[in-house]
């Protein structure tokens, strides 16, 4: 790669979304605002190849994908018919604020683009293919391989959320202070779901996609950034960098699934562990813990644990009560089963799953019958641990954990806890 081929790659990850938030108030219009800012993209190859890179490629970027937007809006005199986005009206917009540098406007324009990709209005599935989009600029078919659909699959779904955006009215705007706590749980839980996918993948080869816990981690720090005041956007940032400081450690060298007990906990980054912590630290005394703060503290614990037998498990098993009472989920219930587990032993955990398996809300989660089976070897049941670990198998589209619940069943020994490392 050239180093001007580089200079247009790294000014494509760092300002796509500068770019594409500022072009948009000029267009009004979001598939004319990305035309503008990929050509934008194009020319920049051959432009800084004759002139040099300029100083500040994302304010070259703006100005010149906002002119091009400018030129195809004359040329398109049928704009205004296309269900254009609802801008809030604005003052003229103040002069040298095109680009970054721009920094009182800029932050607004961001998160103009991020509330409106993560609308509550929006399909869940359809608000995380908007993001990588339209916020990181991943191409559609980059997007359609991540979730393993076909290109044109994929197309389609990006354009059917960019006309729900059009027919449902949603604003192009940060929402209005007294909506902006339920709007920004509403964000930081597509981000979430984003690293969540990358983390432990549904199906494929690989039980990490690096690709998409990459731009998880890159959404995070950009939110922490221009929503510096809230603490459960530093909260679910100090939960994705206590697990992106282990990534490197969840496969062994073949790729096969490791436990977090055989995980090599020198291998993990310090430094994003110890990031993490002031993070969870600073949110705890701040006021009382959200969710993602909350899971936050958890995931600290166990960075923070010299060795997986020295885990601090009775404040683990009080911080998942504490989240369970504000966020009743049954996924919560059954990892704080695991964390009861190991601090009043497998029979009373086991208690707990049984339950939640009668309740039905976890037909079909892989991790409960897996959990459960790991209570019943560690009681001596092996052979009900088995047809437990057969269940999560057949439940299971990933190769990885395949490989890991066979040879759980062949060896008779379950791993431990409800989701793989």
């Amino acid at each position: 790669m050239s180093p001007v081929e580089q200079a247009v790659a790294d000014a494509h990850r760092r300002e796509w979304a500068y770019v594409l938030a500022a072009t948009v108030r000029v267009t009004r219009d979001l598939d004319t605002a990305e035309e503008a800012v990929q050509d934008a993209y194009v020319r920049a190859l051959t432009t800084w190849t004759r002139d040099g890179v300029p100083e500040r490629p994302g304010a070259w970027l703006t100005t010149v994908a906002r002119r091009n937007a400018l030129n195809l809006t004359r040329r398109d005199r049928t704009l205004h018919a296309k269900l254009p986005l609802l801008v809030q009206p604005e003052d003229a917009e103040p002069s040298g604020q095109a680009g970054p540098s721009g920094r009182d406007a800029i932050p607004d324009d961001r998160l103009r683009l991020i509330f409106t990709c993560c609308h509550p209005a929006l399909a869940e599935e359809a608000r995380v293919a908007l993001t990588l989009r339209l916020v990181c600029g991943v191409a559609t078919p980059d997007i359609a391989r991540a979730f393993l659909v076909g290109e044109s699959t994929m197309a389609a779904r990006l354009t059917r959320a960019k006309k729900k955006i059009a027919v449902a009215r949603i604003p192009y705007a940060v929402p209005a202070p007294g909506e902006l706590p339920r709007r920004v749980d509403s964000v930081l839980t597509v981000v979430h779901l984003l690293y969540a996918t990358g983390h432990t993948a549904y199906s494929g080869e690989r039980l990490v996609r690096d690709e998409l816990t990459g731009r998880a981690l890159d959404l995070a720090q950009m939110l922490r950034l221009l929503l510096p005041a809230d603490r459960e956007t530093a909260g679910l940032l100090a939960l994705l960098l206590s697990h992106h400081a282990r990534r490197a450690t969840r496969t062994d060298a073949h790729g096969r699934l490791l436990r977090l007990e055989e995980q090599d906990r020198s291998a993990w980054d310090r430094e994003l562990i110890a990031e993490a912590d002031r993070l969870v630290v600073a949110a705890l005394t701040a006021g009382p813990p959200g969710r993602f703060t909350l899971q936050a503290a958890i995931a600290a614990l166990h960075a923070q644990a010299p060795t997986y037998a020295e885990t601090d498990w009775p404040q683990i098993l009080t911080l998942y009560g504490e989240l369970l009472r504000i966020w009743p989920s049954p996924v919560v219930a059954l990892n704080r089963a695991v964390a009861l587990a190991m601090v009043d032993g497998p029979s009373a955990a086991l208690a707990e799953v049984e339950a939640l398996e009668s309740e039905g809300r976890l037909a079909g989660y892989r991790y409960l019958p897996a959990t459960k089976a790991d209570l019943l070897h560690r009681l001596g049941r092996d052979a009900e641990a088995v047809r437990a670990y057969r269940e999560a198998l057949a439940l299971s589209d990933n190769a990885a954990e395949q490989e890991f619940l066979t040879g759980r069943i062949r060896s008779a020994v379950p791993g431990r806890g409800a989701e793989p490392g």
